[in-house]
């Protein structure tokens, strides 16, 4: 951020492709549990490729990620702050619970928000969930990074990306992955050179850490699991040669859909891609890296593969410009 602040209609497309991206990446459920990327590549074009397909309801809902990235953007946009924020976005991801037909929200967001109780004190908070390793609390921060994007906002953006997070996702490894989406964000406000954002990640990590442990809340557990996403991270950012900050990425010679589902499983926690809290950014980051700037290769790596970042890749700043090519058709339900 050079002094000003983005336009308007730049934090819009981020919010509008954020929820685009999940609706084509989704395809009413057929797509996000469909385990081949060359089977969604081919049904794709069966469709016409991406300018054939007009994204309107019944057929291209969003998912619950976007029911709930919604609400995390209207308790941001109150202008509350501190525990009267942490309880508002306690309370209205409690109410977007209730928009769920046929979304199929995970079994840790539908736990975590039953655990919920906003208006007691410390009601935002739920017990540690040794489970909650998922990509849920992911896949609704990215609007956090556009509330607080300045570096001198850093320590806020941690708080409130943690403690959103861990409201259903209450394990590093998926709590982390709420930081690491909210940071990513407020990278591309920033206009932060891409290959510079993982090292920034593995640089925050610390600070948030200590935030956990001076938060005091299940801080034995927390410590415990804490070692499993900086550690996963720093083996990823290796292997792209990008542990120092430095580009360009370091990418295998032949990554078609067929090669990234495979190597997408080895960032994975369990074999299942884009699950957890620590490979969804990273599939988002490893999408961004290598598309370039072209919207087509963007949703190719970003969208049209077996798992569940979809939303999270089309949210980033510098590729807003994409939102004027993308087809009119292909907004959705909630932006219309």
């Amino acid at each position: 951020m050079a002094g000003t602040a983005p336009p308007l209609a730049a934090y819009r497309a981020a919010m509008v492709l954020s929820g685009a991206g999940d609706a084509l990446g989704y395809r009413n459920q057929r797509w996000e549990y469909c385990p081949s990327g060359p089977q969604i590549h081919a049904e794709l074009a069966q469709l016409g490729g991406l300018q054939g397909i007009w994204a309107t309801l019944p057929d291209w809902p969003i998912s619950d990620d976007t029911v709930l990235h919604l609400a995390t953007a209207e308790a941001l946009a109150t202008g509350l702050e501190g525990e009267p924020l942490l309880q508002e976005l306690a309370r209205r991801y409690m109410t977007a619970m209730g928009d769920m037909e046929g979304r199929k929200p995970g079994p840790t967001s539908i736990l975590g928000t039953s655990q919920l109780r906003p208006g007691e004190p410390g009601g935002y908070q739920i017990p540690f969930n040794p489970h909650a390793t998922g990509c849920g609390a992911a896949m609704r921060s990215m609007a956090i990074g556009l509330r607080y994007p300045r570096p001198t906002e850093l320590r806020t953006l941690i708080q409130i990306s943690v403690e959103s997070g861990r409201m259903t996702h209450h394990h590093p490894t998926g709590y982390l992955g709420a930081l690491a989406s909210a940071l990513f964000t407020a990278y591309a406000v920033q206009g932060r050179p891409l290959a510079q954002w993982g090292a920034g990640l593995l640089q925050t990590l610390p600070l948030a850490q200590d935030y956990v442990r001076d938060a005091g809340v299940a801080t034995e557990p927390n410590m415990e699991a804490w070692g499993y996403f900086p550690d996963k991270w720093a083996w990823y950012l290796a292997e792209r040669g990008l542990a120092e900050g430095h580009g360009p990425p370091r990418f295998p010679s032949s990554y078609g859909p067929a090669e990234r589902d495979e190597i997408y499983r080895t960032f994975s926690l369990e074999g299942w891609a884009g699950r957890s809290g620590h490979d969804a950014p990273m599939i988002a980051y490893d999408a961004l890296l290598g598309a370039g700037d072209s919207w087509d290769e963007l949703c190719s790596r970003a969208m049209f593969h077996g798992d569940r970042p979809r939303s999270l890749f089309l949210h980033l700043f510098q590729f807003e410009f994409i939102f004027l090519n993308m087809g009119e058709q292909n907004c959705t339900e909630y932006s219309r």
